[in-house]
C-alpha cells in the first residue's frame, strides 16, 4: 500500500529550507539573459517621477507573485510523489527563479523596493503547496495549472497598465507571461485535473488581496 505522502527526508528538508532562505535573504541570480533589449533602458529618462513609482509598484506586485510561486512549488514538489511531477514543478520553479531576479533588477532600477511582506508571502503558498500536493498528484497538477492560468491573466492586465515608455519592465512581463502559459500547459499535459468553479474564484480572490497589498508594502 502506497504512503498518503513520500517520507519527509533530511535531504528533502534541507532543500525546503535553503529555498526559503535563498528566495527571501539572498538576491536571486538568473540563469538566462534579462529578455529586456539593449537599448530599453535608456527609454527611462521618458518616464515621470509617477510613472516610475507605478510602474515600481507593479513589479514589486509580480516580485511577490514569483515569492509565493517558488514557495507553492517547493510545497508542491515536496509531498508529491510522481517524479515527473517533481520535475516539472523544479524546472517551473528554476524558471520563477529566473523571474525573480529579473524582477529585482528591475525594480531597483526603477528606485522601487520589494514588499515588507515577503515572509509572510512565503509562508502562507508554502502552506498551500503541501495542501495541494497532499490532495494527490492530479489535484497538485490542477493546482498548479490554474495558478498559472491566473497569473498570465495577471501579467496581461500588467501589460495594459505598464507605461507605454517603460518598454524594460514590458518586456520582462512579456517574457514572464510566455514562461507561466508554458508551466500551465505542462502541468495539463501531464493529467492535470480540472478545479471546481467555487476553488478557482476562491483563488482569485486570494490572488486580488495579495496584489492590492502588494502595491503599497
Amino acid at each position: 500500500m502506497k504512503p498518503a505522502f513520500p517520507p519527509l527526508t533530511l535531504d528533502k528538508i534541507i532543500h525546503v529550507v535553503d529555498m526559503g532562505l535563498r528566495t527571501l535573504c539572498s538576491e536571486a541570480v538568473a540563469s538566462r539573459p534579462c529578455p529586456v533589449p539593449a537599448d530599453a533602458a535608456s527609454n527611462d529618462h521618458a518616464l515621470n517621477d509617477q510613472q516610475r513609482q507605478h510602474a515600481a509598484a507593479l513589479m514589486r506586485v509580480n516580485h511577490v507573485g514569483e515569492v509565493c510561486a517558488q514557495a507553492l512549488y517547493s510545497g508542491q514538489a515536496l509531498v508529491s510523489r510522481a517524479p515527473a511531477n517533481v520535475e516539472a514543478l523544479k524546472q517551473a520553479s528554476r524558471e520563477e527563479v529566473d523571474h525573480l531576479a529579473w524582477c529585482e533588477q528591475r525594480i531597483q532600477a526603477l528606485g522601487g523596493r520589494k514588499s515588507l511582506l515577503n515572509p509572510l508571502w512565503y509562508g502562507a503558498s508554502f502552506g498551500l503547496g503541501v495542501a495541494a500536493g497532499l490532495l494527490g498528484d492530479r489535484w497538485n497538477l490542477a493546482f498548479l495549472a490554474e495558478t498559472e492560468h491566473q497569473v498570465s491573466a495577471h501579467l496581461e492586465g500588467h501589460l495594459q497598465q505598464l507605461p507605454e515608455q517603460d518598454l524594460a519592465s514590458r518586456a520582462i512581463v512579456a517574457q514572464m507571461k510566455q514562461d507561466e502559459e508554458q508551466h500551465a500547459q505542462t502541468a495539463e499535459q501531464l493529467g492535470a485535473a480540472t478545479l471546481p468553479p467555487p476553488l478557482k474564484w476562491a483563488m482569485r480572490q486570494a490572488s486580488a488581496v495579495m496584489t492590492r497589498t502588494a502595491y503599497y508594502v
